[in-house]
């Protein structure tokens, strides 16, 4: 089973308006809804390709039924717990000319709620895979993801890690099967501005020696690096396409990696997928689904 754990679950709320103006009331000439969070994508694109999930995290109010409801829609299994004060969070993302985002704090979630997630996350077998993806609110401890691996470092689960600076950093000593900054997010670690794949593959040896066993660095248009455990080093820009969302493209790529991995095992035919996922979310305005990915794989040469 695939596990992804979405600490902060949100409603996505994606807005075009025409012409904004601050002051003014502004009308929007089109909307969309989604269920948000970056586990939550890896789990939505898991499922659009043919792999079954459960998705955990933290649920409150009425914005947390309709997050459930949402995936109950799309068939994909959660296991939310639920939390008594505030309501899951609305992100607001306002497209006119360039892309704003509002993101909400999210509920208050206590010592109590981490203790269920904790003791949830004990049932998970040595064959399981673990996603663990995005930031966390500012009240719960930075070693969150680090306290996860740690509980679970007697098991052989294979654990993805999607997250930035402290929250990456400190579960490398856990060996993580796959990190996946992207291109700032490597180089805000070392505190250096990064430019090519060849700097890229320079840190992400480094982050290797820190115990990471692959490291995916996402570079937006110009592709992907990823370094392997077994001391391959694959590169290549994605498939062409126009890129009218941002929303979900990293967490797309993350999940078609591991499409990718456990169909055929070899780590370049996972890079090809999680390319071509990253590429179907990145062009179009919901997550990739099954058949933009075989698309965009038969069309596509890849360069390594």
């Amino acid at each position: 089973m695939i596990y992804t754990v979405t600490i902060n679950p949100s409603l996505d709320y994606i807005v075009d308006v025409d012409d904004f103006s601050i002051g003014k009331v502004n009308r929007t000439s089109n909307e969309l809804m989604f269920p948000g969070g970056k586990g939550i994508n890896v789990s939505i694109v898991l499922n659009n390709l043919g792999l079954k999930t459960k998705a955990l995290g933290f649920k409150a109010g009425f914005t947390g039924q309709e997050i459930k409801h949402l995936l109950d829609i799309k068939s994909i299994t959660t296991e939310f717990i639920e939390v008594k004060e505030g309501f899951s969070r609305i992100n607001l993302k306002m497209r006119s000319g360039v892309e704003t985002e509002i993101n909400g704090q999210g509920p208050n979630i206590g010592k109590s709620d981490l203790e269920k997630l904790m003791i949830y996350l004990d049932r998970i077998q040595d064959d399981d895979i673990l996603v663990l993806a995005g930031s966390i609110p500012s009240i719960l401890p930075s070693s969150l993801y680090m306290d996860i691996m740690k509980r679970l470092s007697n098991k052989k689960t294979k654990i993805v890690v999607d997250a930035t600076q402290s929250l990456l950093v400190n579960v490398l000593q856990y060996h993580p099967f796959l990190i996946k900054p992207n291109i700032h997010e490597l180089g805000e670690i070392f505190n250096v501005t990064l430019k090519t794949k060849a700097e890229c593959v320079i840190y992400a040896k480094k982050l290797q020696k820190k115990g990471a066993r692959n490291v995916l660095v996402s570079m937006a248009k110009e592709g992907a690096v990823l370094v392997t455990e077994d001391g391959e080093i694959f590169q290549s820009k994605g498939p062409e396409g126009k890129a009218i969302n941002s929303v979900g493209a990293g967490d797309s790529m993350v999940a078609g990696f591991l499409a990718g991995y456990l169909k055929t095992g070899e780590y370049s035919e996972a890079l090809k997928y999680g390319l071509c996922a990253g590429t179907a979310s990145a062009c179009s305005e919901n997550l990739a689904t099954l058949e933009q990915v075989n698309t965009l794989l038969h069309k596509t040469i890849f360069n390594f």
